[in-house]
C-alpha cells in the first residue's frame, strides 16, 4: 500500500453475536446469519470453517452450495453427499459490521486529540517514518 491509495482505504470490523448451537445444518438464514461448520474430514480430523453474514449472499450461494464451500474451505476432499452434510455440527450467528474510512479515522484521531486538552492538531498519521 503506498501513501497515495490512504484517501481510498476503509476498514471494516464484524462484531459477531448471538451465537445458537442448532441441530440441522439448513437451520439459518442466507443473508442474516454466519455459519460455522465443524466436521469430521475424511482422515479423521476434527476441522472447522466459518463465513460472515454476507458471504453467502455476495456470491448468490444457497443453503447447499454455501455448505459445500465452507467444507471446501475447511479441507475436506472427499465427494460431498447429503449423508455427510448431516453430521456437520452448524452454529449460526448474527454480525454487525462497522466500516471506517481513513478520512473518518484522521477526523475522529483529530477530535479525539482535541477532547483530551492538548491544543494543538496532530500531526497526519505517518507509519512510514
Amino acid at each position: 500500500m503506498t501513501r497515495d491509495e490512504l484517501p481510498r482505504l476503509f476498514c471494516s470490523v464484524s462484531l459477531l453475536t448471538n451465537f445458537e448451537d442448532v441441530c440441522d445444518y439448513l437451520d439459518w438464514e442466507v443473508g442474516v446469519h454466519g455459519i460455522r461448520i465443524e466436521f469430521i474430514n475424511e482422515k479423521g480430523s476434527k476441522r472447522t470453517a466459518t463465513y460472515l453474514p454476507e458471504v453467502a449472499k455476495e456470491q448468490g450461494w444457497d443453503h447447499i452450495q454455501t455448505i459445500d464451500s465452507l467444507l471446501r474451505k475447511g479441507g475436506y476432499k472427499a465427494p460431498i453427499t447429503n449423508e455427510f452434510r448431516k453430521t456437520i455440527k452448524l452454529t449460526r450467528y448474527r454480525s454487525e459490521k462497522m466500516t471506517l474510512s481513513y478520512a473518518e479515522y484522521l477526523a475522529h484521531r483529530q477530535h479525539h486529540h482535541f477532547q483530551n486538552g492538548i491544543g494543538h492538531p496532530l500531526p497526519p498519521y505517518n507509519h512510514y517514518s
